[in-house]
C-alpha cells in the first residue's frame, strides 16, 4: 500500500510540475521581462542582463532563494490561473448553455448564431444546386454513351460539389444552433441520434459509458485530454495578453499561443465528437440488450425509443 501511495504521489508530482509549474515558469520568465523592458525598449538585451546580474548580485544568496521560491509559487499559480481561463474558454467555444449567458454576451451569442445560420442557410443552397448541376452532368454523360468521367463538364461539376461540401461542413453539419462551430459539431451529434435513432444522448450515454469496453472509453478519454489540453493553451494566450499590455512583443506570443490552442480545439471537439456518436451507433444495441429490451437487426428508430423511454427519468406523480 505504501508503495502504490508512493508512486501515485510520484505521478502527481510530475504532472503537477508538467501542467503548472514548467509552462507558469515561461509566462513568468516572459511577464519578468515585459516588466523590465515595456514598450520603449522591447528588446534591449543589454538592460536585461544588467538586471539580472544585480538580482544575482554576490552576497545576497539569502536573497536569490527567496526570489527563487517566490518564482516557483508564482509559476504554480500562474499554471492554476491558465488552467481556470481554460474551463472559460472552452465554456464558450462549446456554448452548451448561452442562452443563460449574462445579457451583453448572450446578445453577442445570438447575433454570432443567426450569422452561422444566415452562412449556413446559403452554403446548403450552393450544395444542393452543385449536387443537381452533377447529377444533370451525368444525365448528359448518360445520353451520349461517353464515360461519365470523361463527359464534358463532369470533372468540374464534380469539383465545384466537393467544394460546396466542403463550405457546408465548414460551418457545420447540421442547422447551426450555437454560435462557434466547436459548439455546434457536439450538438450535431445528439441532432442526428435524434433524428435518426429517435434516441436522447443526454439521457443514454452514462449507461453507455458504463457499459463500453476499456478500448473504447480509453480512445474517448484520450480525445476528451486533447481538448483540454487545447483549452489550457488557449489559457495561456489569454494571459499573454495580459502580458502585451506592457510589452507589445507578448501580443504576437499571445496570437500564437491562442490560435494554435483553438485550431488543436477544433480538431480534437471533431474527433470527439465523431468517438461518441460511433459509441452510440456501435453499442446502443449491446445496451438494450443489458436492459432486457428484445433487438434484432440494425439499430433503429424503435430500438432507441425502447432505451431512451426506460432510462429517463420522470418526476414523482403528483
Amino acid at each position: 500500500m505504501g508503495g502504490l501511495l508512493a508512486e501515485l504521489g510520484k505521478k502527481l508530482a510530475e504532472r503537477w510540475l508538467t501542467l503548472l509549474v514548467l509552462p507558469g515558469a515561461l509566462y513568468l520568465a516572459t511577464l519578468i521581462t515585459a516588466v523590465t523592458l515595456g514598450h520603449a525598449r522591447p528588446i534591449d538585451e543589454h538592460l536585461m542582463a544588467t538586471r539580472l546580474d544585480q538580482w544575482a548580485m554576490p552576497g545576497r544568496t539569502g536573497r536569490v532563494v527567496v526570489l527563487l521560491a517566490a518564482y516557483l509559487l508564482g509559476s504554480a499559480a500562474a499554471g492554476v490561473a491558465a488552467q481556470a481561463l481554460a474551463a472559460m474558454v472552452e465554456r464558450v467555444w462549446l456554448a452548451e448553455s448561452w442562452g443563460s449567458w449574462p445579457p451583453p454576451l448572450r446578445q453577442a451569442a445570438a447575433r454570432l448564431t443567426r450569422r452561422r445560420h444566415s452562412r449556413w442557410s446559403g452554403a446548403v443552397k450552393g450544395y444542393h444546386e452543385a449536387r443537381e448541376e452533377a447529377a444533370a452532368a451525368l444525365a448528359r454523360a448518360r445520353l451520349e454513351e461517353a464515360p461519365a468521367s470523361g463527359a464534358p463538364g463532369r470533372a468540374a461539376s464534380l469539383s465545384r460539389l466537393d467544394a460546396a461540401r466542403r463550405r457546408l461542413r465548414d460551418i457545420g453539419t447540421e442547422e447551426p444552433e450555437r454560435p462557434t462551430w466547436m459548439g455546434d459539431r457536439m450538438q450535431a451529434v445528439a441532432i442526428r441520434l435524434d433524428r435518426e435513432l429517435d434516441l436522447d444522448l443526454a439521457t443514454v450515454w452514462p449507461y453507455l459509458w458504463l457499459t463500453a469496453p476499456e478500448t473504447v472509453r480509453t480512445e474517448i478519454t484520450a480525445a476528451r485530454e486533447t481538448l483540454g489540453r487545447a483549452t489550457t493553451l488557449a489559457g495561456w494566450g489569454v494571459l499573454y495578453a495580459a502580458v502585451g499590455a506592457l510589452w507589445w512583443p507578448g501580443l504576437i506570443i499571445a496570437a500564437a499561443v491562442f490560435g494554435t490552442g483553438w485550431r488543436r480545439a477544433r480538431t480534437a471537439v471533431d474527433a470527439y465528437a465523431e468517438l461518441v456518436e460511433a459509441t452510440v451507433r456501435l453499442r446502443t444495441a449491446a445496451l438494450a440488450g443489458d436492459l432486457g429490451l428484445e433487438h434484432t437487426g440494425p439499430l433503429g428508430p424503435a430500438t432507441g425509443k425502447a432505451v431512451t423511454d426506460l432510462l429517463r427519468h420522470r418526476g414523482p406523480v403528483p
